[in-house]
């Protein structure tokens, strides 16, 4: 009888299947919280690219464009320099309104638009321009789906456009750089001959 009792106490056969449900209960708990970790993980992971895509394409693509020709003012005393480069530009289809702050006024705070200009004589990375706006315009310092704004540029004086022997014929770059969106980039020439108002080619 002691024999039977002692061998009914080491049999654990019958706690197997509590064991199994424990420990398969177990898995499964840990399999879910590991899925939800590595689901937000995903999740996060598929949201940041696409911002950067977002982003990447509007940094892209340029924010605005030229609207009609380019404009040059020669020299008002007669010589026969260029003083003066105006540009139309307005929003690319799509692109979203960029801030436009007149670099003559006082207030220059923030630097939000950079005007460039070089040629063969000379580079300067920031000229000095003033803006105007062209037909509607809430009159702010955002350029804005069908508003149109003229950019008069100041002409480097180390330039070839203001050196009378070298201005005529002669190929310049300019390039707008809004805070957001890409450099816009245009090359020009001047006429053969200088005039008070001329159209570049």
């Amino acid at each position: 009888m002691k024999q039977k009792r002692k061998s009914f106490r080491k049999d654990k056969r019958g706690f197997t299947g509590l064991e199994a449900a424990i420990v398969l209960t177990a898995f499964i708990v840990v399999a879910a919280v590991f899925a939800y970790v590595v689901l937000n993980a995903g999740f996060f992971t598929t949201e940041k690219a696409k911002q950067v895509v977002h982003t990447g394409v509007g940094m892209a693509t340029s924010s605005c464009t030229l609207s009609g020709d380019v404009i040059g003012k020669g020299n008002a005393s007669g010589a026969e320099t260029v003083d003066y480069i105006i540009a139309t530009i307005q929003l690319t289809a799509g692109h979203n309104p960029i801030r436009i702050s007149d670099n003559s006024s006082e207030n220059q705070t923030d630097q939000w638009f950079v005007v460039s200009y070089r040629d063969e004589l000379v580079y300067t990375n920031s000229t000095e321009w003033t803006r105007s706006w062209v037909g509607d315009s809430d009159e702010d310092n955002v350029l804005e789906y069908g508003e149109k704004a003229e950019i008069t540029i100041t002409v480097p004086t180390s330039s070839m456009l203001n050196n009378a022997t070298e201005s005529t014929n002669a190929e310049f770059t300019m390039e707008f750089k809004p805070a957001e969106g890409a450099v816009m980039t245009f090359t020009k020439e001047t006429p053969p001959t200088i005039d008070a108002v001329m159209v570049m080619y």
